[in-house]
């Protein structure tokens, strides 16, 4: 079995979509807030909603090129997305917590929202990469050659 080198051609483009999504989700929730006035929530769940949907394009077709069109890779890539939301901001927060006591909330929270996203960013990429978007024939016919 080959060992997949983290650091490569697809780092780089998922890192490039990244930056990309966030200036497309953060466009779309500050405009929905500040200029049509919808709620922080709802504004919120819009970027997260849209932001994902634009990820998953993007790093299908741009970062990991996986031909498939199967319903499959995009179960894969909500239980993803839902995994590493719930262990990066599961995470984040009583590790902030835990570690800031002596701050007050906001500063906790704010900490918690930086250590969260990394956390997030990072998961995430392994996730995309490894688990939904994982062509596993040609991944086991790799297997078998070896």
């Amino acid at each position: 079995m080959k060992i997949k080198v983290l650091f490569d051609e697809k780092f780089f483009k998922f890192i490039l979509v990244g930056l990309l999504n966030t200036a497309f989700g953060t466009t779309i929730m500050f405009v929905l807030y500040n200029i049509f006035h919808v709620s922080y929530w709802i504004s919120s769940a819009t970027n997260y909603i849209l932001g994902s949907i634009l990820s998953y394009i993007l790093n299908k077709n741009f970062t990991c090129k996986y031909k498939k069109n199967d319903f499959s890779s995009v179960l894969r890539f909500v239980l993803n997305i839902a995994v590493c939301y719930i262990c990066a901001y599961g995470i984040a927060k009583p590790l902030a917590k835990a570690v800031l006591q002596n701050y007050t909330e906001k500063v906790r929270v704010n900490i918690a929202m930086i250590i969260g996203m990394c956390f997030f960013v990072g998961l995430n990429y392994l996730g995309q990469r490894f688990f939904a978007f994982v062509d596993t024939e040609s991944t086991k016919g790799e297997e078998n050659n070896e």
